[in-house]
Order: C-alpha cells, then sequence, then structure tokens
C-alpha cells in the first residue's frame, strides 16, 4: 500500500512536471482515495478508461492525456460530468503527465521509440513545444534500410504505419516526435536527417516528403504513446510494491 500523495510526488519528480508549461495541468487533477494497492495506466482519461480501472480495482489512474485541458471551456459539459462521476463513485484518483512524459530522457515516449527501433537517443533534440525541446533524435552506427525500418515500427507498435518514403535507402538517423508533430517534418529535413516519425499525418506532408527527400512515418497518435504512460505505471509499481495494470482501449487516431 502507498499514498496516493506520495506517488503523485514521485510521479511529478521523476518527470520534473513542474518545469514544463502546457496545455493543460500535470498532475493529480482527481483526487480519490488516500491510499492505493494498485495503479492502472492508460493514454487517454475518458469515460472508458475511468470505468476500467475502477473494475480492474485500482485506486488511481495515470494517463498521459489527462482530464482538464486550457482549450475545454470551465462548465462542465455533460460527458465531462459523468467521466468525474464515475471518478469520484469509484474513490479514483485522476493524474495526467502530457508534455513531461514526451520528453522524459529515459521513459519518455520519444526516446523509447527510439530504443525500440534500435537507435540512440539525444532527448529533446528535436520538437520545440512551449519552449522545451520534447522529441528525440535517434542516431545508429550501422544502418538500418528503410523497408526494415518500416517494417520493425509495423511490429513493434502493432499496426502498419502511414509511409512516404522518399527518402534514403539507409537510415542512420531519425526524429521522432509522438502524438501530433506533422509540421516539424520541416525540421527534421534542416537537420539532414533520415527518417521522420510522429503519430498523425497532415496533408501537407507528402509534398514536404518528397521535396526534402525525407522517410516520413505516421505511426499513429494513440500507438506513438502507449510506452511512456506504461513505463510511468511499472516504475510507480517498482518503487511502492503495488500493483500495475495498463489499460489497452485502442484507437486508429
Amino acid at each position: 500500500m502507498a499514498g496516493r500523495d506520495q506517488i503523485v510526488q514521485f510521479c511529478d519528480e521523476l518527470l520534473d512536471s513542474a518545469s514544463f508549461s502546457d496545455y493543460g495541468p500535470n498532475g493529480l487533477q482527481v483526487p480519490g482515495a488516500p491510499e492505493v494497492t494498485s495503479v492502472a495506466t492508460a493514454v487517454s482519461a475518458h469515460l472508458e478508461s475511468i470505468e476500467a480501472a475502477v473494475e480492474a480495482d485500482a485506486q488511481m489512474l495515470l494517463t498521459h492525456h489527462g482530464l482538464f485541458w486550457d482549450f475545454h471551456d470551465r462548465a462542465l459539459s455533460e460527458p465531462m460530468a459523468a467521466r468525474l462521476r464515475a471518478a469520484f463513485e469509484g474513490g479514483l484518483s485522476v493524474a495526467g503527465y502530457h508534455l513531461p512524459l514526451d520528453a522524459h530522457a529515459e521513459i519518455g515516449n520519444n526516446v523509447l521509440l527510439c530504443r525500440e527501433l534500435g537507435f540512440e537517443p539525444e532527448a529533446g533534440a528535436i520538437g520545440v513545444v512551449k519552449g522545451r525541446g520534447i522529441g528525440a533524435v535517434g542516431r545508429r552506427t550501422e544502418p538500418i534500410s528503410a523497408s526494415g525500418l518500416f517494417a520493425a515500427v509495423e511490429s513493434g507498435l502493432g499496426r502498419a504505419p502511414l509511409v512516404f518514403a522518399e527518402g534514403p535507402e539507409e537510415i542512420r538517423s531519425i526524429g521522432v516526435i509522438s502524438g501530433s508533430a506533422s509540421s516539424e517534418i520541416h525540421t527534421a529535413v534542416a537537420m539532414g536527417l533520415d527518417a521522420f516519425l510522429t503519430g498523425e499525418p497532415s496533408e501537407h506532408v507528402m509534398a514536404d516528403a518528397r521535396e526534402g527527400k525525407i522517410n516520413f512515418i505516421a505511426a499513429g497518435h494513440y500507438a506513438t504513446e502507449v510506452c511512456g504512460i506504461r513505463e510511468l505505471g511499472e516504475a510507480v509499481a517498482r518503487r511502492f510494491d503495488i500493483d500495475h495494470t495498463f489499460i489497452n482501449i485502442p484507437n486508429p487516431i
């Protein structure tokens, strides 16, 4: 058993969340039971993930996409009220860690993706958001073929990516920014990288990839942001000797 506030303090300090400006609050967003024997993680906090966490007998849900964002209305909508009602009734604490979890040099989405694909990452080397570099640039001594990289992405993330294979056939360098960062293809081209991977594509990236002679990979917003929050849950479980359940609610976006 661990204290709710101890877990939140651990996550806040591990991710240095206080040093980030963000699009919404990082840290505890809904206080639930003060004692935690089981923590759940999910990419996003919504009704399905909250209900699944309660069903799994978790007292805390850690997410990458929390409940509250600056672009939401301050007055509660019916769906938001239903989410909060489910958390309150289940005694569930909900916490969110957004940019700090993208950027972290050990358990961040982007360094983990680089390592999974066989690249040695440099955290914060691409993708400046609100004054902080959140992406990673990965490099490898022995190149991987473009087709081999695309296959590794599909195998590692469990879904076929959208690919514009417009760059070199031998890949030694890659820029990685999980989620929605397709416009950073311009930065990747300017850096001379062989490939750029993000979650969501935009209409302009096909031409940008062709003209910039770079391999562009859109591997899914959800799929590229599973690894960080799952690893945060594992870190909490190890630190406090409690159970951890990852709640997988696949999203094709």
